[in-house]
């Protein structure tokens, strides 16, 4: 455990953060303001730090009340959609090595340095549109620049975070989620039974050596309780509002002062593919929306490079088709770590793999 005196200091200050969002009315509130005020202090300098069973709690929080959602009736239309998420997946993938490829080209001279399968493993892993953690230990795996890796990743996700919820506001867009919830009542007897279970749920994807075993764990096991027509007990408000404090406060303190000074270059790039690949993603999901009928906002979340728990926050808190949105980020997240490493071995130069 990190020092009691940091820790206390980096979640008061993520306290005060968010109830200052909440007086200014920003969106999501209680993750963005405590994201960008330790992002902030951090490249100051100052001694935050984010305690990872805090932030294993908040995304099994945060997995449990996504899971809510998936009702029968639900299931039913996110099924009926399973075109438009296999097209969602192909084209995170193909955007993705776009931006490797963008990467490797535009840093040729600064990584020329490195062996060719070296290079070619760094942008590579880099541009994919991945969870930032399962994509740096697989790139470590075929013997890429790690730091290089982690940084794009962690760029990518706080750039999508911080400027699609306030898209959806200046856009005007708010509550398109007519359904909600299976149950909207806190039911204590049945918010134990829920914890137990999801617990459950938890353990089992950590036996298996999933990724993300606390997010995914949480909402397989209440989706397929929920879509049994199971009704347990809803999450209380501070607790969802506590899990999405401790999952911003985990995200700002990637961005240490080295972090900024580290390849400043490189980040600028990253920003700048970024920028791009979310324009290219809203007009992707504007495309599909037209296809399905939904609402543009809902697949513009659903198909954008953010990271799975952020995107699925915004939509939650904004009620901007929840189910919709969970589905395509989930699906996009294991095609991507599945596919990953297959696609990488037959598009370019394989490394020796360690271990």
């Amino acid at each position: 455990m990190p020092p009691l005196s940091r820790l206390l200091f980096t979640l008061l200050l993520a306290l005060a953060a968010a109830q200052a969002c909440v007086w200014l009315h920003t969106p999501i509130p209680w993750m963005m303001g405590p994201l960008v005020a330790t992002a902030v202090v951090s490249v100051l300098g100052a001694p935050v730090t984010s305690w990872v069973p805090l932030r294993n709690a908040g995304q099994w929080v945060i997995g449990t009340a996504l899971g809510l959602y998936f009702t029968p009736a639900v299931g039913g239309l996110v099924a009926g959609l399973w075109w438009a998420i296999v097209l969602g997946v192909v084209w995170a993938c193909v955007l993705g090595w776009a931006f490797g490829r963008w990467l490797a080209h535009a840093h040729a001279p600064q990584l020329a340095h490195l062996p060719a399968a070296q290079r070619h493993a760094t942008t590579y892993f880099a541009g994919a549109i991945g969870g930032a953690s399962e994509m740096t230990l697989i790139a470590e795996r075929h013997g890429a620049r790690t730091d290089l890796v982690a940084s794009a990743h962690s760029l990518r996700v706080l750039m999508v975070t911080l400027t699609l919820p306030f898209a959806m506001q200046a856009w005007g867009v708010h509550g398109l989620d007519s359904t909600g919830t299976a149950v909207r009542d806190v039911q204590w007897m049945g918010l134990a039974a829920l914890a137990a279970l999801t617990g459950a749920g938890v353990w089992v994807s950590l036996r298996l050596g999933r990724a993300n075993p606390w997010f995914m764990g949480a909402l397989v096991a209440t989706m397929l309780t929920t879509l049994a027509g199971v009704r347990l007990s809803a999450l209380p408000v501070e607790l969802t509002n506590a899990a999405q404090l401790v999952i911003g406060v985990s995200l700002g303190v990637r961005f240490s002062p080295t972090f900024v000074r580290a390849a400043p270059r490189w980040l600028g790039s990253v920003a700048l593919a970024t920028t791009v690949m979310m324009a290219l993603c809203a007009m992707f999901g504007t495309a599909l929306a037209w296809a399905t009928g939904l609402h543009p906002a809902t697949l513009i979340l659903g198909t954008s490079p953010g990271g799975i728990a952020e995107m699925a926050i915004t939509a939650k808190v904004l009620q901007l088709g929840v189910p919709v949105v969970t589905a395509f980020q989930v699906c996009r997240l294991v095609a991507v770590l599945i596919l990953a490493e297959p696609l990488y071995r037959w598009l370019g130069p394989q490394p020796q793999v360690k271990g």
